[in-house]
């Protein structure tokens, strides 16, 4: 269990995290989206002892991260692949992990094999692995000690679809087995695949939080969308049957189910050419959601200051 209480984290006069709150429940996937610049790092870094926070705090099975003995036994933590010394091969990273933990080199070959990496790609020294490889190292760390928490910061990034796939797979059978996972990405679709819970949080704020379920009631009122040979006849149509109907893309919105504009087309006698239910999947739900959090930069125009650094951060 993961709980976040009241967080905040201030750099000077700039708020990267705003009292955020949320709990991760065990069995469960917790997805965490945000644009970028949202906070969902910054939170994450706060979670495992690597940022201070200015206000709030995060416990890890009711504990601070600091105060878990030994924890990479309990907590896997992936936040930058790429964290690790350039010059130390995959097999050697892991083995020092195994042994700070106090866990059998055999740990080792378990955790390889796992993430599909070879003896001759364990061999070689990170500054030579690509980012997909990278990613599969900092998820064999992550997966070490076995622990019982997975907190993961774009681990999808880089990976080839049969990549994807094995971690969507992975993260799912680890939850069935009780685990609690809190996963951070942009491939929204992904997410939509594995997380039971998301949490949307925008320029440090959370924005909503529920189950798909329960998150979709959000933009629940029925509507369709469609296109017709004759437009301003299925404009006239639909409108003398009551439904409201505006422009959308080359067609229209209809604040009607995909029957009932089929039945009113039929009624009037229009052609249509497309028809399709226009609820909003979990990319549309985000960026309408998010959209007073989007950082845009008009042609010409000075980009937005930076927020502040924080120190560089390794996966444990």
């Amino acid at each position: 269990m993961i709980e976040v209480s009241g967080l905040t984290r201030t750099y000077g006069g700039f708020t990267a995290v705003d009292d955020v709150s949320f709990s991760c429940a065990p069995g469960r996937v917790t997805g965490f989206l945000g644009p970028n610049g949202a906070g969902k790092t910054t939170t994450m870094r706060i979670m495992v002892g690597l940022t201070p926070p200015s206000s709030g705090r995060v416990t890890i099975g009711g504990h601070l991260y600091r105060d878990i003995p030994n924890p990479g036994r309990h907590v896997g933590v992936l936040l930058d692949a790429g964290a690790q010394h350039a010059g130390r091969s995959g097999r050697e990273i892991l083995t020092i992990g195994a042994r700070t933990m106090g866990l059998p080199d055999s740990r080792v070959d378990e955790m390889l094999a796992m993430v599909s990496l070879s003896d001759e790609e364990a061999g070689r020294r990170l500054r030579n692995y690509s980012l997909g490889m990278k990613q599969r190292l900092g998820i064999a760390h992550a997966l070490l000690g076995d622990p019982e928490v997975l907190i993961l910061d774009e681990p999808a990034n880089g990976l080839d679809p049969a990549g994807i796939r094995w971690m969507r797979d992975l993260l799912k059978g680890y939850a069935h087995r009780g685990g609690t996972v809190l996963l951070s990405s942009h491939l929204l679709n992904e997410v939509e695949l594995v997380a039971d819970e998301l949490i949307l949080i925008g320029r440090g704020k959370i924005v909503a939080q529920g189950d798909k379920k329960s998150l979709g009631a959000l933009d629940a009122q029925v509507s369709s969308l469609v296109t017709a040979l004759d437009p301003a006849a299925l404009v006239r149509g639909l409108e003398a049957e009551g439904y409201r109907v505006a422009p959308e893309g080359e067609g229209f919105r209809v604040n009607a189910s995909t029957a009932d504009v089929g039945r009113a087309a039929l009624e009037h006698l229009i052609v249509l050419t497309d028809l399709r239910d226009g609820a909003a999947g979990l990319e549309d739900l985000f960026l309408e959601l998010t959209a007073d959090t989007q950082r845009e930069v008009a042609p010409g125009a000075p980009a937005a200051p930076a927020a502040p650094a924080a120190p560089e951060g390794a996966h444990r």
